[in-house]
């Protein structure tokens, strides 16, 4: 702190010090003698503000360096922040492009997938439709079959075929399909048909023992019908003693015995026929058969009846139906007349409704 200025009173600015009274200058003595103190407390105030001073520049000057510490330091991990960032931008954009990546192979894998699944069904479709329309074309060909033959069997081995591939397949979808095959199956199986392949055999078994059929009107005498051999009545001495001419006379007798026949005949017009005419006999019964056999296949059956009746009434007539053949052939003949009879063959209607709505898909 500076010492205060003071200026001395007006009268003693003129000039004219010497002149001023005693008491003036006694008082003016005293601040002089205090000026001494007060420089030193000045000096004293001064020193203390220099080392406040000091202290504070030296302390300024610690924060500072401390700050320019900080404030490297902060640069320094502003760089390593700047850096981690850059590392971690860019990590992220490697991780958004791998993740793109992922998301774009993860969609392509999940189309794949759809595609797949919708492949395995659209296989699986396909198979059990190509199963349905096997099964129904095989069906519907048994079907013709058995119309054109009479017979039973193509249709029940084709229901039986169609029982087997379902029941490996074991599709629920062909459930109702299976079932209705089965109770076609039990139904055609329960059902009494006419086996037509059979008596067509049986027809044409006929037809060939007709050629070896022996005629009521034919020479000679059959197994049946033929007599005994008669006991001898005469010995071995009256064989012996018989003279030649006794003997002659008996081979004469017994050679004309030979070339008479004497029988009863139940049926003339049989005995009457010519023997030129027996060819145009069997070959009539021939064709009456073939005839019959003929309506068979066309399921005319009252032609075929009417035809066996003739047939069987031909037998009987010009026939020698006592011997074993001839009785074989008239029970064969009734046997083929007794089954000739008009039977309708069985549908499989629950079979081909089952067939459609699989087919339709519902």
């Amino acid at each position: 702190m500076k010492p205060e200025h003071v200026e001395p009173p007006s009268h003693l600015a003129s000039g004219h010090s010497s002149e001023a009274p005693a008491h003036v200058v006694e008082s003016s003595s005293a601040p002089l003698q205090s000026s001494p103190w007060l420089m030193r407390g000045i000096g004293a105030l001064a020193v203390i503000g220099a080392v406040g001073t000091g202290l504070m520049w030296s302390k300024l000057s610690g924060i500072q360096e401390q700050l320019a510490r900080q404030s490297a330091d902060t640069g320094s991990q502003a760089v390593e922040a700047r850096v981690a960032s850059k590392q971690a931008e860019e990590l992220a954009r490697e991780t958004a492009a791998r993740l793109a990546v992922t998301d774009a192979k993860l969609s392509e894998v999940s189309l794949q997938r759809s595609q797949l699944e919708d492949l395995m069904q659209s296989l699986s479709r396909s198979r059990d439709e190509n199963l349905v329309v096997d099964i129904e074309s095989a069906i519907r060909l048994a079907q013709q079959q058995s119309q054109l033959t009479g017979s039973v069997q193509p249709l029940l081995a084709a229901l039986t075929s169609a029982e087997q591939r379902l029941t490996k397949v074991a599709q629920p979808r062909l459930a109702p399909l299976l079932r209705a095959v089965t109770r076609d199956i039990e139904r055609i199986k329960a059902t009494a048909v006419t086996d037509v392949p059979t008596l067509l055999l049986k027809i044409d078994d006929l037809v060939r023992a007709v050629d070896s059929l022996p005629l009521r009107n034919a020479v000679g005498v059959s197994a049946k019908e033929k007599p005994a051999a008669p006991v001898p009545t005469s010995s071995w001495a009256r064989a012996i003693s018989m003279s030649w001419w006794e003997q002659v006379l008996a081979d004469i007798w017994s050679d004309a015995r030979s070339l008479v026949r004497v029988s009863r005949i139940d049926r003339p017009e049989a005995s009457l026929l010519a023997p030129e005419q027996s060819y145009f006999v069997r070959e009539n019964l021939k064709l009456r058969l073939l005839n019959a056999r003929l309506g068979l296949l066309a399921r005319h059956f009252e032609v075929v009846r009417a035809d066996l009746t003739q047939a069987h009434d031909d037998l009987n007539k010009y026939f020698d139906t006592d011997t074993r053949q001839g009785q074989i052939t008239l029970m064969l003949a009734r046997e083929v007349l007794t089954q000739s009879k008009q039977t309708e063959l069985p549908r499989v209607d629950d079979t081909l409704a089952a067939l459609t709505t699989a087919a339709a898909g519902r």
